[in-house]
């Protein structure tokens, strides 16, 4: 049986809005859930990146270190609390991604990791489920795109 907070937060959360139970029973069993620490990361930039992340608890910072010229240091692309997502870019193209982003914890967190290579498994096997995440998707990738730029205009 699910864990009953992985699935309560996996159907309260905007990226997978309107999934069905049934979908959301069999992505509920290939979770885990994280507690990080104030000051931690989720993960940094330049790791691999394998896995969506979604903050059940907690208050995350998604940053990116830049080197340009005079500017060093680092961005916040988004700041982020309970319900939103991390992640992506594997689960669309089966490979291991290299990050582009860190996500630090300013306070202490807890994060549902679902693993992406058994997501995009079970996309691979229902095509109408296929095509229900990989929207979602998009729509995840579209606002990271806006923030990002959001956060170059602050440069």
């Amino acid at each position: 049986m699910a864990n009953p907070e992985i699935q309560s937060t996996l159907q309260s959360c905007g990226f997978l809005k309107n999934i069905s139970k049934a979908h959301l029973d069999t992505i509920s069993g290939f979770c885990d859930i994280d507690h990080y620490k104030a000051g931690t990361y989720v993960f940094r930039q330049g790791d691999f990146g394998e896995d969506l992340f979604i903050i059940v608890d907690g208050y995350v910072f998604l940053e990116r270190a830049m080197d340009i010229g005079s500017h060093k240091g680092s961005v916040v692309i988004d700041a982020l609390g309970k319900g939103r997502t991390l992640g992506c870019w594997s689960t669309l193209l089966d490979e291991p991604h290299v990050l582009l982003s860190s996500a630090s914890c300013q306070k202490d967190s807890t994060v549902i990791r679902l693993k992406g290579r058994q997501l995009r498994k079970c996309m691979e096997e229902d095509t109408s489920f296929g095509f229900f995440m990989l929207e979602r998707l998009c729509f995840l990738l579209r606002e990271r795109i806006q923030a990002a730029y959001g956060a170059m205009d602050k440069i």
